[in-house]
């Protein structure tokens, strides 16, 4: 089996690019990348003009542009007037990720409070559902990506995900691999086979269409008992995951993948994940 299409590049502005964000797309082509996540997760503070450029110069570079919304989303929320708020920032970050081109927006969903899981996962499902009749006219093309999150208080694991692709209409799953690391406190995964077995789920459960490409990011974590606590880098040996896993568990099923480096040094971990890949494929 070879390695299907796997496309490499940093959450956000590189870090050794000096000049301006719009930038990026012919500095990470440059060296050898060929991602990148658009980070809006302070708030969505791009004009339309300057998301159209970006997008425009990404395309022109070969860049495939993804975008994370804003950290403050809570679509579980208790107060009725969070959930709104945390709409309307889903709202302005689907509508910046349609004027750049970006393929999908990822956002942590929410938290299970007082909730219990199977409420707090049901309450999100409704709000998506609304922001999904409010964004038709904004947001053509556009995917919700829910990501898979790094405490265990976070609406966010494997099945959190799942259940709510397979409500919403034009939603697919983000895994982060740090992030399911540190939320099982180092348990999962362990190896490729882990790996794989999510990965089967997700297409048995949701389909092709949703992990094609499968969208991912990977850092190395450390975590506390309510999970995760800060990324690391690759080279950091005292922290998981292994990226090897990821890789030859992509390998084994042939999927297509993006791969976002949430390292503290973003592209230079992406060029080493890329590495890695192209030693194993």
């Amino acid at each position: 089996m070879k390695c299907g299409n796997l496309r490499f590049g940093p959450a956000g502005k590189p870090i050794d690019l000096a000049g301006d964000l719009l930038e990026a797309p012919s500095f990470l082509k440059s060296i050898g990348l060929d991602a990148m996540e658009y980070e809006a997760v302070r708030g969505v503070n791009i004009s339309k003009e300057r998301a159209e450029k970006l997008g425009s110069l990404a395309k022109e570079n070969g860049i495939v542009l993804s975008m994370h919304a804003p950290y403050y989303i809570n679509l579980s929320a208790v107060e009725r007037e969070k959930v709104e708020s945390s709409i309307k920032r889903l709202l302005d970050a689907l509508q910046a990720s349609s004027w750049m081109g970006s393929y999908v927006v990822v956002f942590h969903p929410g938290y299970y409070l007082d909730w219990g899981v199977k409420e707090a996962v049901s309450r999100v499902i409704q709000a998506l559902k609304d922001v999904r009749e409010r964004s038709e006219a904004l947001s053509a093309g556009v995917w919700l990506g829910p990501e898979t999150t790094g405490k265990a208080k976070q609406v966010g694991s494997v099945d959190d995900v799942i259940e709510i692709c397979r409500e919403v209409s034009r939603c697919r799953p983000v895994v982060d691999w740090a992030h399911l690391h540190a939320r099982s406190l180092g348990k999962f995964p362990k190896d490729p086979g882990d790996v794989v077995k999510v990965v089967e789920r997700l297409e048995s459960e949701l389909g092709k269409e949703a992990i094609d490409p499968l969208h991912t990011h990977f850092s190395k974590i450390e975590y506390t008992r309510g999970g995760e606590k800060e990324h690391h880098t690759l080279d950091e040996k005292d922290y998981g995951p292994e990226f090897k896993d990821v890789c030859e568990a992509y390998k084994e099923v042939g999927v297509n993948a993006v791969i976002i480096s949430e390292s503290p040094v973003l592209e230079r971990d992406a060029l080493k994940m890329k590495k890695i890949c192209e030693e194993i494929c």
